[in-house]
């Protein structure tokens, strides 16, 4: 979960989607879609729409940190983990469909979409590991 939060973390400074807009009948503008919103003016700014990644992502970034100091309850950290997981891949959702709202005529993917993608991932690997660990103590608890 650590791994997840590093990357959610990651993606504030790294943007998802980088790309050229054509704005008017003589000029393009560079465009990153990111997970702070910046603050321009049009409908074309590459600011706008981008608060509701802004805070699904901030969710995200503290329901994982509230959940790895939840280890003392293992069934309600991997419920919160699976829970998560959806969440990560709603943000993932939510950077896609916000990439192509300026008709960009031409971008590609940055950093910041391998580190969205990491962040269900290690959530998997975190509820894997934790019904391992409650498996675990639950056998260790029938051998006393």
């Amino acid at each position: 979960m650590l791994l997840a939060v590093i990357c959610a973390a990651l993606t504030f400074k790294f943007s998802f989607y980088s790309g050229n807009v054509v704005v008017g009948t003589n000029g393009h503008v560079f465009l990153e879609e990111r997970a702070v919103p910046v603050l321009s003016f049009g409908k074309d700014s590459a600011g706008a729409g981008s608060v509701l990644i802004l805070i699904v992502t901030v969710i995200l970034l503290a329901g994982i940190l509230i959940n790895i100091f939840n280890f003392k309850a293992r069934q309600k950290q991997l419920w919160i983990t699976i829970g998560l997981f959806f969440l990560s891949l709603l943000n993932i959702f939510l950077y896609w469909w916000k990439s192509g709202a300026p008709s960009f005529t031409e971008g590609s993917y940055n950093l910041g979409a391998a580190l969205s993608l990491a962040i269900p991932v290690f959530l998997l690997f975190a509820a894997s590991n934790i019904r391992k660990d409650q498996k675990l103590v639950k056998s260790a608890d029938r051998l006393r």
